[in-house]
C-alpha cells in the first residue's frame, strides 16, 4: 500500500503564472505582466539545468529566482527599486481550488509532503501563505540538486524511510512523473491544463500508463482512499 505521497508543487499545486503576475502588476505596472511572468519562469529550467551538468554548485531556486528576475528585468528595459521584495512573489502562489481539501483528504490516511525543486524556506513560506497542509517539506535542499535528477526523489523516500513502492509521486509533467518512476516510486498525473495560460500546449494529458490519472486532488483523493 502507498504511505506516502510526495507532489511537485509549481502548477500542480499552486497556480505560479497568474500569481506571479498579480505581483508583476503590482510592482511595474508599465510592462505585461504575464509576459513578465512567463518570462521569469523561463528562466527557471535554464539555470537549474546548469546545476544538474556540474556548471555550478547547488544554489537554492530563492537565489536562482533572483539572480533570473535581473535577467528579465533588464530583457524588459524595467528598473526594480527593491528586487528582493518582487522576489518574494514567489512565496505568495496561490493554490488551486482544489488543493487544499484535496491535500487534507488525503491525509488523513498517508503521509503529504511536497518533492519540490524550491528551496525548505521557500515551500514553508509558501504553504503558510496559501494553508498548504504538508506534514514535512521535502526536496531539492535534501539532495543538493534538481528534479529530475535521480537524487532528489530517492532522497525524498530516504527522509521519509520508506522504499520507492510505498511512495507516490504526484505531479502535472509527464516528465517529472517518468523520473520519478525510473526510481521505483509509484505515479499519479494530475491535469492542471490552465497552468501556461489558455495557450498552454503541453502536459494536457497522460502520456504514459501512470499508476493513477486524475482531473482534480478531490478524484485523487478518493482513487487513493480506495487502494
Amino acid at each position: 500500500m502507498i504511505e506516502a505521497l510526495i507532489f511537485d508543487v509549481f502548477g500542480t499545486c499552486v497556480d505560479w503564472r497568474n500569481s506571479v503576475a498579480r505581483e508583476v502588476a503590482a510592482v511595474l505596472p508599465e510592462v505585461d505582466a504575464f509576459a513578465f511572468a512567463d518570462a521569469w519562469r523561463g528562466e527557471y529550467d535554464p539555470a537549474m539545468a546548469r546545476v544538474r551538468a556540474g556548471n555550478r554548485g547547488y544554489i537554492p531556486l530563492d537565489d536562482l529566482h533572483l539572480e533570473n528576475l535581473h535577467i528579465v528585468a533588464d530583457r524588459f528595459g524595467v528598473e526594480l527599486a527593491d528586487p528582493e521584495a518582487l522576489n518574494r512573489a514567489w512565496d505568495k502562489l496561490d493554490p488551486w481550488p482544489d488543493v487544499v481539501v484535496g491535500l487534507n483528504e488525503i491525509r488523513r490516511s498517508r503521509i503529504v509532503a511536497p518533492c519540490s525543486n524550491g528551496s525548505i524556506a521557500l515551500i514553508t513560506r509558501m504553504a503558510r501563505n496559501a494553508g498548504l497542509p504538508w506534514d514535512c517539506v521535502l526536496g531539492a535542499d535534501l539532495a543538493h540538486d534538481y528534479k529530475p535528477k535521480p537524487e532528489v526523489y530517492r532522497a525524498a523516500c530516504a527522509a521519509l524511510r520508506l522504499p520507492p513502492a510505498k511512495v507516490m509521486m504526484v505531479a502535472a509533467h509527464n516528465s517529472d512523473l517518468r523520473a520519478a518512476r525510473a526510481q521505483g516510486l509509484a505515479t499519479g498525473f494530475v491535469l492542471r491544463p490552465q497552468e501556461h495560460g489558455a495557450q498552454q500546449n503541453t502536459d494536457l494529458l497522460a502520456e504514459d500508463d501512470w499508476d493513477i490519472v486524475a482531473a482534480d486532488f478531490h478524484e485523487l483523493a478518493a482513487r487513493v482512499a480506495g487502494q
